[in-house]
């Protein structure tokens, strides 16, 4: 990485709020650093974090490496080769411009085959796409799957994110365990989001993890959700901005 890049990536369990989170962080940086590059790279094969940043995408990362495998399976070998070199000048066509932010689409997952040459490329070129920005925002498929791929390899702040269940929270350990041997970050910490009562935090077990924030459910949030309205746009007290602002001071990217 170059230029000091912090890569904040966000992982858990599905349905926590880790992409309202991802597109509420993404409202902070433009507006707190309007002379920095940032990207917003969706991770998630769902593409949501297109939707909450009012984005629709037209062409994602595996969009590009499927070109190539179908030259590959279809014995173009030259053609493949050919795509493979300008693979670089393809991705960066697939990066989207808006106001303050750029966005990338990772897309679905890797297909059955092993395509080793051709995934190991992609994610070099990635990372090279990556440091030619000050913040990288990355938001991560539900799970540990990505963390095993190694799609996450190197972050700067690898950002946990659960609700108060107990499967959410598991799984966040869970993560924590794998990404020690397989992700090399800088920090790592904790968001419970959803809280439903305060109460609920004095009984949370936050397993060791240090805890940024825990927010509350936000009736805001859920309005622009349901109206499909961009994240970006929510009020700047709205609970979730407020909360992740905060987090993000704690975490030192603010």
């Amino acid at each position: 990485m170059s230029r000091n890049t912090k890569i904040i990536a966000l992982t858990g369990k599905g349905g926590v709020g880790k992409t309202s989170i991802s597109a509420a962080l993404v409202k902070l940086l433009v507006q707190a650093f309007p002379d920095k590059k940032i990207l917003a790279i969706d991770a998630d094969p769902a593409i949501g974090l297109a939707t909450a940043l009012g984005i629709e995408p037209e062409l994602t990362l595996d969009n590009i490496r499927n070109e190539i495998v179908e030259n590959v399976e279809g014995g173009k070998t030259q053609e493949a080769m050919e795509l493979l070199s300008e693979s670089r000048y393809k991705i960066a066509e697939a990066v989207v411009e808006k106001d303050g932010f750029a966005f990338l689409a990772i897309g679905r997952p890797e297909s059955a085959g092993c395509y080793c040459r051709v995934n190991s490329y992609l994610k070099d070129v990635i990372t090279m796409i990556s440091g030619q920005f000050d913040y990288v925002v990355i938001d991560g498929e539900a799970g540990i799957e990505q963390i095993n791929r190694r799609v996450m390899e190197k972050v700067t702040h690898l950002l946990l994110v659960s609700d108060t269940s107990k499967k959410g929270l598991e799984v966040i350990k869970t993560i924590e365990n794998v990404a020690m041997d397989l992700v090399q970050y800088d920090k790592i910490g904790l968001i419970v989001n959803r809280v439903e009562e305060s109460s609920m935090m004095e009984r949370l077990d936050t397993k060791g993890l240090e805890l940024l924030a825990a927010v509350p459910s936000d009736k805001t949030l859920a309005m622009y959700d349901f109206e499909g309205r961009s994240i970006t746009e929510l009020p700047d007290d709205s609970l979730v901005v407020v909360y992740i602002r905060e987090a993000m001071q704690r975490f030192g990217i603010l």
